[in-house]
C-alpha cells in the first residue's frame, strides 16, 4: 500500500508539474538557469569519466583478444560498440543520477523544510510547476550534448592508448571505429539518455518535494532518489534495449 500510495503521489506531482507555464520569460529564464546548473556544469565529469573508461576499454580488450584468429582491428570495434550502445547513455546517466539528482532532491528539500514551498502555494503559484517543470525540461533537452561528448571523449581516450601504446595501433583503432558502423546506435543512446533523463529529474524532484523534517531527512531524500533512480534506469534499460534493438 505504501508503494502504491508514492507512486500515486509521484503521478499527481507530475501532473501538475506538466501543465502549461502560467509566464513563460520566466519559464524560459528559470529553464536557461537549470540547463546550465545540471547540464553545463556536468560536462566536464563526463569527459574526464568518458576518456578514462575509453583507455580502460582500449586495454582490457587488447589484453583479453590476443588471437591469431581475432583480427587487431576489433579492439576499436568493440570499444566503439560499448561507449555508444551503454556506456554512454546507462552508465553515463547513471552517474549522473548521482550529480544532477542529489542536486534537485536537495535543493527541493532544503526550500521545503524552510517553508519555500508552501510560501510559493499560498500565493497561488502552481509550486511543481514553478520549480520542476523547467529543471525537467533542461536537463532533457541538454541530456543529448552530454551522451555525445561523452562518445567522442570515449574513443579519443582509446585513440589515446593506441598512440601511446604498442598494444594495438593507431590505424588499426581507427579502422575498427569505422568498420560496420551503425548510425542508429547514437539515435538509440540518445532516445534511451533522454528518458532516463526524465526519470533522474523526476524522482528526484519527487523526493525533494515532499521531504518532511530537517536537514537530516533532506539528506535522506537526496539518497533515496538516487537509489531509486539508478533501480529506475537499469530496468528501462532492459525495456527500452529490448523494445528498440530485438526484431
Amino acid at each position: 500500500m505504501k508503494t502504491l500510495q508514492k507512486f500515486g503521489q509521484y503521478v499527481i506531482l507530475m501532473l501538475r508539474a506538466l501543465t502549461v507555464p502560467e509566464r513563460w520569460n520566466i519559464f524560459f529564464k528559470q529553464t536557461m538557469k537549470e540547463i546550465y546548473k545540471l547540464g553545463v556544469d556536468s560536462i566536464g565529469i563526463v569527459i574526464f569519466i568518458s576518456l578514462f573508461i575509453g583507455a580502460v576499454l582500449t586495454i582490457q580488450v587488447s589484453l583479453n583478444i590476443q588471437s591469431p584468429l581475432i583480427p587487431d582491428f576489433t579492439v576499436g570495434y568493440i570499444t566503439r560498440e560499448v561507449i555508444l550502445l551503454e556506456f554512454s547513455s546507462t552508465i553515463m546517466c547513471l552517474i549522473l543520477a548521482g550529480k544532477v539528482g542529489s542536486n534537485i532532491a536537495s535543493e527541493l528539500g532544503t526550500m521545503r523544510v524552510t517553508e519555500q514551498i508552501d510560501a510559493l502555494d499560498i500565493m497561488g503559484v502552481n509550486s511543481a510547476n514553478y520549480l520542476i517543470l523547467p529543471k525537467l525540461v533542461a536537463f532533457i533537452i541538454f541530456i543529448p550534448v552530454l551522451v555525445i561528448f561523452s562518445m567522442f571523449s570515449g574513443i579519443i581516450g582509446g585513440y589515446i592508448i593506441a598512440f601511446a601504446t604498442d598494444m594495438i595501433t593507431v590505424a588499426k583503432y581507427e579502422f575498427g571505429i569505422q568498420y560496420w558502423f551503425v548510425p542508429f546506435y547514437i539515435g538509440y543512446s540518445i532516445v534511451k539518455s533522454m528518458i532516463f533523463a526524465f526519470i533522474i529529474a523526476s524522482i528526484s524532484s519527487y523526493y525533494g518535494y515532499y521531504v518532511k523534517g530537517g536537514a537530516l531527512q533532506v539528506g535522506k531524500a537526496s539518497t533515496d532518489s538516487v537509489v531509486m533512480s539508478s533501480v529506475l534506469i537499469l530496468a528501462f534499460d532492459l525495456i527500452i534495449t529490448h523494445l528498440m534493438l530485438t526484431k
